[in-house]
């Protein structure tokens, strides 16, 4: 796959959420290849460290990474402004942490459902709130709130997860609203099912990713790069006057 050159994205300062693996992980490289400064929060060390060393040995600017639990609010603050003093303020701002934990409805309890929406929606809010006044600086600025089809196709299975999901969607939407005027863009990037590691490991048996791509009119999987690559185009001037939209890469299952 060819990766597309976005020339504005040099130099840039993007912070990302959950950037240690998966598909945080390519955002990282992919933002690095185009020569942003890239830092990211991840739980993790050791394969973040890991994937700070591969973006450098290609040659790239090695990535500030922050270990992170983004449920305390307080630390993600924290990382946020250790970013800023070291590089300045955030211009791109990426929510992709997230858990998609399975669930059913009878077993899930009230301390389940918060630390799911902890993780899965809260942050999202926070971190934009910390990276406002540095936008707003610097005259501009993108977030990509990171959704999912399961909120468009209502799946069962992770109730918490596909609300969270949903509500990034209405979220990302009054962002845009009420932080246009400072020329800050807000969008939604939603992916279909990425073949990630993790899913690969737990959810995509054979018998699974065939009835996906059944109902896909692209009859392929998705895979990290598909996603970053819209990221990156979210994030540069080439999508300047798209903010309040949910751009989705499901290969048109939705």
């Amino acid at each position: 796959m060819t990766t597309p050159s976005f020339p504005d994205l040099k130099d840039s300062v993007v912070f990302i959420t959950g950037g240690g693996s998966g598909i945080g992980s390519n955002f990282v490289s992919a933002f690095a290849a185009q020569g942003a400064k890239v830092a990211f929060v991840s739980l993790t060390p050791e394969p973040a460290e890991k994937l700070c060393q591969r973006v450098a040995d290609a040659g790239h600017q090695r990535p500030l990474f922050i270990p992170c639990d983004i449920r305390d609010i307080r630390a993600l603050q924290a990382a946020i402004e250790e970013v800023r003093n070291q590089w300045g303020g955030v211009n791109v701002l990426i929510n992709n942490a997230a858990r998609d934990n399975r669930h059913n409805l009878d077993d899930f309890s009230v301390e389940d459902w918060d630390d799911s929406l902890n993780t899965n929606l809260r942050p999202h809010f926070f971190t934009a709130q910390a990276v406002a006044n540095d936008m707003r600086e610097a005259r501009g600025g993108s977030i990509i709130n990171v959704g999912s089809n399961s909120a468009l196709l209502g799946l069962a299975g992770y109730s918490s997860y596909v609300a969270s999901k949903a509500a990034i969607m209405g979220l990302s939407k009054a962002l845009a609203r009420e932080l246009g005027g400072d020329n800050i863009r807000v969008n939604t990037l939603i992916p279909g099912w990425v073949m990630t590691e993790r899913q690969k490991e737990l959810w995509a048996t054979p018998e699974a990713v065939a009835e996906c791509l059944d109902q896909q009119c692209l009859k392929r999987t998705i895979d990290e790069e598909d996603v970053s690559n819209s990221a990156l185009f979210l994030a540069s001037t080439a999508s300047q006057m798209i903010t309040g939209q949910a751009l989705i890469i499901d290969g048109g299952r939705t």
